[in-house]
């Protein structure tokens, strides 16, 4: 009787939990059993593992074979175990040492002929091997560079099932062809899952190699503004007004403007976009903002997560720690846009399905675009709006009190007039030009937030926001009586003085004052309050 232990890695949404793979040989009828909760693409490695192994010059035991995924109560999925499993048989038969393979964690699918193919959530996988103390992790060769981003683990990164057999035996390493026909590589069709899209991918706004930039946006001083703050405090933003006025425009150069990402939070990117399957090749870290931008037809589930089975990451989760645009916003569902609530204040989602629970990270920017009236001429002097008042009135209450009153930026984005279109009145400030200020903003906010949890203005608890961190004296008086009026919440109160903070960071104050909070709650309510807003006013 033979035994043998190798470890793997089972995905649980973007959490992983290590699998111990043990392989148990006894005299019999030979038969391959294996138990442990597998899906039908785990089940079908029994095919795939004895082809690999007798085409790569091993022998395949010819008992009882039975192989356990331990603990056996965590479902698992995927092809991640084929290597695991195959090395786990050979331990069992004595190919290979059993204690060799005894601590290390093996990750990738196999192919017939005995190649090692990538898998995605292959930097989740390393991260909770790391966790669990385990400090050797065997990938496939396409995805080492991001297994290698986690510290303290050594990372082998295999072409093929031979390969790692002579490794482990200490045997010459064979050489393995590379396909150099100018041809897509195969081996990295299982990294990407087909219908992703560019909308929730890491591509540019524009396309590929076009960097979208704010100079490129004819006049609105005062959205420009609206978005310079809510990228230096991490608010959300509404874009009202009608078609042709460029809400689409500045939403997309909002991303470049933002800050590039913390060694931390590209971690946290990517390996949400590593469980996603919208990694791309040749860049195992994510270092630029996220931009998602899912269709107004999109269903909750794309937004929030879920599907059939295990829940996967939806439009919330891609946009982490970057972007999420919802263009056309009231042509979303309201079942879907009320599904945002709870993300929007928690910066996660917990998605409860018949086979798990799954909590997924989803601290994300919100843009939304929205036009007056269904056929968006509501708000043009002598356009021509055929729209019934009641109508007009039912479109704008797609967007529900709850998900606004959770939106700290409105503004409202009027039509270009001829002399901006022509840039007779000369062009804006440049996406450098802002984003530099952004970072320093920012940089002010890390220092004054620094030893606690919150790094952004939108971010801090209004408990601290009203005991702790003070805005000037008599500055508030404004924000009060808008609340006895009922046109603030208690939240929008809060979320005024964020905002205040922010706008406070732009002008290097070392706190809010009343034209900080005037600015703020202009941006919040609309009304105008005299406040300056003109370019490089804050």
């Amino acid at each position: 009787m033979g035994y043998a232990r190798a470890c793997s890695v089972a995905l649980v949404g973007v959490e992983s939990v290590v699998v111990e793979v043990q392989a148990d040989l006894e005299p019999g009828v030979a038969a391959f059993t294996l138990v442990g909760l597998p899906d039908k693409s785990l089940i079908e490695s029994r095919d795939r593992v004895r082809a690999a192994v007798v085409n790569s010059g091993a022998e395949w035991p010819q008992k009882k074979l039975t192989v356990g995924l331990s603990p056996a109560s965590v479902p698992k999925s995927g092809s991640g175990f084929d290597l695991a499993v195959a090395c786990a048989v050979l331990g069992a038969a004595e190919r290979l040492d059993p204690a060799a393979i005894a601590d290390v964690v093996m990750i990738g699918e196999l192919g017939l002929d005995g190649r090692v193919r990538p898998v995605r959530g292959v930097l989740p996988a390393v991260l909770a091997a790391a966790e669990a103390g385990y400090q050797q992790v065997v990938v496939p060769e396409q995805t080492a560079g991001e297994a290698a981003l986690v510290p303290g683990v050594s990372v082998l990164g295999v072409r093929s099932l031979r390969q790692l057999i002579a490794i482990l035996c200490d045997e010459p390493v064979p050489d393995e062809p590379v396909d150099d026909r100018g041809r897509p590589d195969a081996m990295l069709a299982g990294l990407m899952v087909p219908g992703t899209g560019l909308g929730a991918g890491l591509a540019s706004p524009q396309g590929e190699g076009h960097t979208p930039d704010l100079a490129d946006v004819a006049g609105q001083p005062r959205p420009r503004k609206a978005l310079e703050v809510a990228a230096a405090g991490g608010h959300h933003l509404l874009f009202s007004g009608p078609p042709g006025a460029g809400k689409t425009m500045l939403a997309e150069r909002l991303s470049a403007v933002l800050p590039p990402l913390t060694r931390q939070e590209s971690l946290e990117v990517t390996a949400v976009h590593s469980v996603a399957g919208i990694l791309p090749p040749g860049e195992p870290l994510v270092s630029r903002a996220p931009y998602c931008a899912p269709h107004h037809s999109a269903t909750m589930q794309s937004l929030v997560g879920g599907g059939n089975g295990m829940p996967r990451p939806g439009a919330v989760s891609l946009a982490h720690r970057g972007i999420l645009f919802l263009d056309e916003a009231p042509e979303f569902s309201g079942k879907a846009l009320d599904a945002l609530r709870q993300p929007l204040e928690s910066g996660h989602v917990v998605v409860a399905r018949a086979a798990g629970v799954v909590r997924l990270p989803a601290r994300f920017l919100m843009v939304l675009a929205a036009n007056p009236c269904p056929c968006g001429r509501h708000s043009l002097t002598g356009a021509g709006c055929e729209c019934p008042p009641s109508v007009v009135r039912r479109y704008q209450a797609r967007l529900s009190g709850p998900l606004l009153d959770r939106v700290d930026l409105r503004v409202e984005v009027e039509p270009v007039d001829r002399a901006d279109l022509l840039e007779q009145g000369g062009r804006g400030e440049s996406t450098a030009v802002v984003a530099a200020r952004v970072r320093e903003a920012r940089t002010r906010a890390a220092e004054r937030l620094a030893g606690t949890p919150w790094t952004t203005n939108s971010e801090v608890p209004g408990h601290e926001l009203r005991t702790r961190l003070l805005a000037a004296p008599g500055a508030l008086a404004a924000a009060e009586r808008d609340l006895e009026r009922g046109i603030l919440t208690a939240r929008g109160l809060d979320r005024v003085l964020r905002v205040a903070w922010t706008v406070a960071d732009l002008r290097g104050a070392p706190r809010p004052e009343d034209r900080d909070i005037a600015v703020a709650l202009e941006l919040r309510t609309g009304i105008q309050r005299g406040a300056p807003m003109e370019m490089g006013a804050l």
